[in-house]
């Protein structure tokens, strides 16, 4: 079937346009010739700049050719350069963000590699600066959510290498570095994805280790519910059991051990509360409990001394 002529180049122009525009296409470096001129003569001007100690004019000449020139040969090296100086001057966030710009656009050049790995050890350290002033008391420049981010994106980049298990597992510390309930949570989510997405990776053991950690820490700062507890315990359980042979696997022993204790304490404790509010049956109950657990000791003899003041009734 022929169609008219005119239809033709109305059906091209559809199709084309329903292809989105330049930004949904890969790039096709060094199409340009009036583009490449112009990219080589700032890139040495820039280069220039550096040599006079013009840092500032070097950066923001770099940043004209990836964002006006983003197809001439020289893009890639521009916003490798142009990370590497925001690095040098200390602007971390900004330095991350132009080598992303790299990583998005330039997956086939010589410098992709290299942008990946800079990312990664930025965010890595930028992270254990933070771990290392939450501990000290102060506030770091950078914050968690702004770190977090990073490295998703380490993660993100490269999902199939060492670096993106690294990844995940250092988002877990640093919100547990926040010693308090919302970082504790956060903490928790992450090290679960580390388990889930990297569960034969180095840091799968110790992230499961940590997840019990953290839940019992939490029963001990004051949220001692049962729950928690039972979760701890759980987590515990399973990293002894998909990991034995870890480190920290006499450790976990201990600490399942030591939760028995926490139990029959936390019953004693629910039974002065009981007695205290005047309700001496919920106080039996719990005090009973307590005997029947325990054979002697501190708690037997006390909850036995409570009983007996309470009376049968």
């Amino acid at each position: 079937m022929r169609f008219p002529r005119l239809v033709l180049p109305a059906a091209l122009a559809i199709l084309l346009a329903s292809c989105g525009d330049d930004a949904d296409l890969p790039p096709l470096v060094g199409n340009s010739a009036p583009k490449n001129e112009r990219a080589e003569a700032l890139f040495g001007e820039a280069q220039s700049a550096e040599g006079a100690g013009k840092r500032d004019k070097a950066i923001k000449l770099y940043d004209t050719i990836g964002d006006e020139m983003p197809l001439s040969k020289r893009a890639p090296e521009a916003r490798f350069r142009q990370g590497e100086l925001l690095e040098q001057a200390g602007q971390v966030p900004k330095a991350f963000d132009a080598y992303q710009e790299l990583i998005s656009r330039y997956n086939n050049s010589g410098l992709y590699e290299k942008a990946i790995n800079r990312q990664a050890s930025m965010a890595q350290s930028a992270a254990d600066g933070q771990v290392k002033t939450s501990f000290l008391g102060l506030k770091a420049s950078i914050s968690n959510d702004r770190i977090t981010g990073m490295l998703e994106k380490v993660r993100d980049n490269a999902p199939r290498s060492p670096q993106a298990s690294k990844a995940q597992f250092t988002i877990g510390e640093l919100w547990e570095s926040e010693g308090n309930s919302s970082g504790s949570g956060k903490a928790i989510s992450a090290y679960r994805k580390l388990v889930i997405d990297y569960p034969d990776s180095r840091e799968a053991p110790e992230g499961q280790f940590r997840i019990g950690k953290i839940l019992l820490d939490e029963a001990r700062r004051g949220n001692q519910d049962q729950a928690n507890l039972d979760r701890a315990r759980e987590s515990l359980q399973d990293y002894l059991r998909q990991y034995p042979g870890h480190a920290k696997n006499s450790e976990a022993r201990q600490l399942m051990s030591n939760l028995g204790g926490e139990d029959l304490q936390r019953s004693y404790d629910v039974a002065e509360f009981y007695e205290r509010k005047g309700d001496t049956v919920s106080a039996r109950f719990y005090y009973e409990e307590v005997i029947r657990k325990t054979k002697s000791g501190d708690l037997h003899e006390k909850a036995q001394a409570r009983l007996a003041a309470l009376g049968s009734n």
